[in-house]
């Protein structure tokens, strides 16, 4: 009987920390720019179901496959869940205060 390694997974500001420049590179190779880090993880209030919350700004032709594959390469890279979001993606109530916190990566 085959046992399966468990892979131990990384807390969200741990993955941040190791992988900063790769993460830089996907966001400018996936037609996006300016990758900022906020929620759970500036606030020191991530828990082990956290996952690393990404804005990024969109180029011009961007489009929602583009986004969509930055996502899952983040997500592969990392081995965290990711949630990637633009501005634009933000309620009218919650972008002020994100667009505030939000730090580059």
């Amino acid at each position: 009987m085959k046992r399966s390694k468990k892979v131990a997974r990384l807390d969200p500001s741990k993955a941040l920390k190791l992988h900063r420049e790769e993460i830089r590179r996907l966001v400018e190779e996936n037609r996006a720019r300016n990758p900022r880090v906020f929620g759970s993880v500036l606030g020191g209030e991530e828990t082990d179901q956290s996952g690393l919350d990404i804005l990024v700004d969109p180029l011009p032709g961007t489009t929602l496959f583009d986004l969509g594959g930055l996502q899952i390469a983040l997500e592969d890279l990392l081995g965290i869940r990711v949630d990637l979001l633009t501005p634009s993606d933000l309620s009218p109530r919650s972008r002020e205060k994100v667009l505030g916190e939000a730090v580059p990566v």
